[in-house]
């Protein structure tokens, strides 16, 4: 320091060591403009004396107090006064004012609270209101226990909850037989009311999540059971039951299964037009005349599509350069604000009747999807997919959908580019403590039903929750989470398909140990795998000739909206990437069908693939080579894939369906294995008109399917195995017949397809599920009207036999490959070995 610079200092501070070491090196650092600074040079120079004396021009310290006349006098220089205005005092304010107090501020400058958790009001009016639910969950099945789940959300909430709200169970009825429409009668039974705790899962000032667990023994018979919630819980809505209800199977029976897709709406859809959610209706109409167990989400339960339309991502997404895009920031910021879009978007959702009801009414098992996190999520570029924002949705979307969809706590920060490490990325999503300030969040869960993840997603920084469960005596289910790890060129890793088969292996062993084998497996996936091929379209989408009209997008807009807000590419590649049978996840679907197959084979048990995601009907079917004469009652590689989409959003135009209906081929998935779609559409859904006269494969409708076993504990049998209740049986048969199946696999292989659609049993509500030889019937139901606000649908029927194989076991086949490079262990052929490693024993009786 100089002599002058000491000489300031101990003129202008008396305690120059308690000055700001952070302070300019400029006096002058508060000047507002350079005319300010002109105009204190001129008041410095000697003057002739005036009414006004001025001091010489001296610059204050930072934290000096007192004299701003000369700012005062300068600003006033240039005034202009206004016009003469009213000077009665206004009505009321024309603006509110936010103010955040001295205490309050204090806490978000010492890092104790963050901004948002400051201006949140201190108490809300009634933080007993519930803001959605009850949803109601089923987990899995424990010796004789039925296990499910509660899930209802209040309103506000903290760190600290100063009440724990509890739900009460009672067994209401036993159903003992079923009238001839179907219709369930019981009697009412006087039993004791059970009481379960809320646990809180999440709670920031906005809203609290409470779990109530059910444990319940299951009965010889089918059991209704009623539930409701502390007396102080006040619903938002005035419509919501006090009381709610769901049925249990009895013990010794399968579970009815109803299954969806696609509950939502694009973005730009005229709702009205499509009578909203009407379907639901139909769900609870179909409900109350045979009750659902479980309802099945294949996938997009909500459309999150809104927050690059009329959400926080809209600035983000109108940017034109995909460059500016993918380096644009998330920021704590936008973080808190995507957060309360989703937020607020489930809550509208899951509120909304008549989709509502069912929520509280029929137990659910879901997976995920693309739109529930935005349209695409997974299927864009790799080095897209890794930027900021998606990362930042990606983290924001699995928080609400391990809450909403699956009852379980949430990790304690979502991502962020403010606490991004390569640590972070590597080891999964750090903790944020800005994000923990005056919230809560339960410990994590671990529960036997789920098969998670080894390693963290590439874009979700969060590991895969995939399910396995009973459902019910005689069914197995489950489900592959395809979101979380997925990318264009992988669905999920190697290492995660050895978890599966190995977890998968190890039931099915157990059933047959325990003289309770499983008689049906049904596997979830998000998108069809048994689908008509538009690799010519991907070929021309991915085209060096698309690249002049991808310039002239960018620069001038051409083509509009063919091209994603994205990443710049053609809009449809995305949904063409997303498919198992797109080019880049060819040979991935193949292991996955192969090692099906060999699991078939080795516990004959009949394989039955659930999707959606395509907004269409159709069935699917993988099937033995018609020239090996192998019956369908004994063909391992008889694998049907029930495609059910949409239930609420629209469906495509009818020549999108023509289309695919044209490229409905016959295809080979190796030498002993063929595959193509069941001509099951005889006719279209009442006297509408919805396809061309050629088509009989694909439905544009929206639709959900009813899935049900023949139970052999049905009744009185025929000698074709057939309930003698049933009004119109299908033709009889002898012991040992079998139906020699069409050599053109688009028509009936089997006796369960004859007849297949509108005119089979399964199609009628009457006789859908009556019959008695462990088959499952399947109705696809399909919307008739679509401006008819009851939903009403038509069935269009097919059954699926047991497996009785006890031929050789096929050879061992690895676990499906990844992407290319990803390592995962190889099978080395054999017959019937396990080629995946043995995971910790399961806890007994836990199914």
């Amino acid at each position: 320091m100089d002599s002058h610079e000491a000489q300031g200092y101990a003129h202008g501070d008396q305690n120059a060591q308690d000055r700001n070491p952070h302070a300019s090196s400029s006096q002058w650092r508060h000047q507002e403009s350079r005319a300010f600074a002109k105009y204190e040079a001129e008041r410095a120079q000697p003057q002739a004396p005036s009414r006004h004396h001025h001091h010489p021009s001296i610059a204050r310290e930072a934290d000096a107090r007192g004299n701003v006349n000369d700012l005062a006098d300068f600003l006033n220089k240039s005034r202009i006064s206004p016009k003469e205005a009213d000077t009665r005092p206004p009505t009321e304010p024309k603006f509110k004012p936010v103010v955040l107090g001295a205490t309050e501020a204090r806490e978000v400058l010492n890092g104790e609270k963050h901004v948002a958790d400051a201006l949140a009001p201190e108490s809300v009016p009634n933080d007993k209101e519930v803001a959605v639910g009850p949803l109601i969950n089923y987990r899995r099945m424990e010796g004789n226990q039925w296990v499910g789940s509660v899930l209802v959300v209040t309103r506000g909430g903290g760190r600290e909850q100063s009440y724990r709200p509890s739900l009460f169970l009672r067994k209401a009825a036993m159903i003992s037989m079923r009238n001839g429409n179907g219709a369930a009668n019981g009697h009412s039974s006087e039993s004791r009311v059970s009481e379960s705790q809320g646990i809180c899962l999440y709670s920031d000032w906005r809203n609290t999540f409470w779990r109530f667990d059910l444990h319940l023994e299951m009965e010889p018979y089918e059991t209704k059971w009623e539930y409701w919630l502390s007396d102080y819980l006040v619903f938002a809505s005035n419509t919501k039951p006090k009381v709610n209800a769901f049925f249990v199977p009895a013990i010794t029976e399968s579970m009815r299964i109803m299954f969806h897709s696609c509950n939502g709406f694009s973005v730009g859809t005229d709702e009205e037009d499509w009578s909203g959610a009407c379907l639901w209706n139909d769900v609870m109409r179909r409900h109350q005349e045979a009750p659902f167990h479980v309802m099945i989400g294949g996938g997009d339960q909500i459309y999150n599509d809104g927050v690059r339309v009329s959400g926080p991502l809209r600035t983000w997404t109108s940017i034109s350069s995909p460059k500016k895009r993918r380096n644009f920031p998330f920021p704590e910021s936008l973080r808190a604000e995507c957060d309360n879009y989703y937020l607020n978007n489930y809550i509208r959702w899951y509120g909304t009747e008549p989709f509502a009801a069912a929520n509280g009414q029929i137990p659910q098992l879901n997976i995920w999807d693309d739109h529930d996190i935005i349209d695409g999520f997974g299927s864009y570029v790799d080095d897209f997919m890794k930027c900021d924002v998606f990362r930042g949705i990606g983290g924001i979307a699995h928080k609400y959908y391990m809450l909403f969809q699956h009852h379980l706590p949430p990790p304690a920060s979502t991502y962020t580019s403010d606490t991004t490490s390569e640590a972070q990325d590597e080891a999964g999503q750090g903790l944020d403590p800005n994000q923990m300030i005056a919230a809560y969040v339960h410990p994590a869960m671990t529960e036997p039903n789920y098969i998670v993840g080894s390693s963290p997603g590439p874009y979700v920084a969060e590991h895969s929750h995939n399910m396995f469960t009973k459902l019910g005596a005689r069914i197995a289910f489950l489900g592959i989470d395809a979101r979380t790890e997925r990318t264009r060129h992988q669905v999920n890793y190697p290492e995660t398909y050895e978890a599966i088969f190995s977890r998968l292996r190890q039931e099915l062993s157990h059933a047959i140990q325990t003289g309770e084998p499983f008689k049906h497996l049904i596997l979830l996936l998000g998108i069809p795998i048994a689908y008509p091929r538009l690799t010519w379209l991907e070929n021309i989408f991915a085209s060096p000739l698309m690249g002049p009209v991808k310039l002239l997008n960018r620069r001038v807009g051409f083509g509009g909206s063919f091209f994603n807000s994205f990443d710049g590419s053609v809009d449809l590649l995305d949904d063409l990437d997303d498919h198992y049978t797109a080019r880049t996840h060819k040979r991935e679907r193949n292991g996955l069908i192969l090692k099906l197959q060999q699991i078939a084979a080795e516990f004959s048990v009949r394989v039955t693939i659930i999707g959606g995601d395509v907004h269409l009907a159709a069935l699917g079917r993988f099937y033995s080579n018609p020239k090996l004469n192998i019956p369908l009652e004994e063909d391992y590689r008889y694998i049907v894939n029930v495609i059910s989409s949409a239930i609420v959003n629209k469906p495509p135009p009818a020549a999108v369906a023509n289309l695919l209906a044209r490229r409905n081929r016959i295809h080979h998935l190796d030498h002993d294995t063929d595959e193509t779609l069941l001509k099951i559409f005889d006719k279209d859904p009442g006297d509408s008109t919805k396809t061309a006269k050629h088509n009989q494969v694909t439905m544009p409708s929206r639709n959900f399917a009813v899935i049900t076993e023949n139970s052999p504990n049905n009744g009185t049998h025929l000698q074709n195995g057939h309930d003698f209740h049933t009004s119109s049986p299908p033709p009889q048969s002898t012991p040992g017949e079998t139906f020699p199946g069409h050599k053109d696999g688009r028509y009936a292989l089997g006796k369960g397809e004859v007849n297949a659609g509108t005119k089979h049993k399964a199609a009628d509500p009457a006789e859908h599920g009556t019959g008695s030889d462990g088959s499952l019937d399947v109705c696809i139901r399909i919307e008739i009207d679509q401006h008819n606000p009851e939903g009403r649908t038509q069935g269009y029927g097919l059954t699926i036999p047991t497996l009785s194989y006890k031929g050789p076991r096929p050879p061992t086949i690895a676990p499906p490959p990844g992407s290319a490079g990803s390592s995962g262990s190889r099978g080395t052929g054999g017959t019937g070995g396990s080629d995946v490693p043995e995971v910790p024993e399961i806890p007994a009786g836990v199914r």
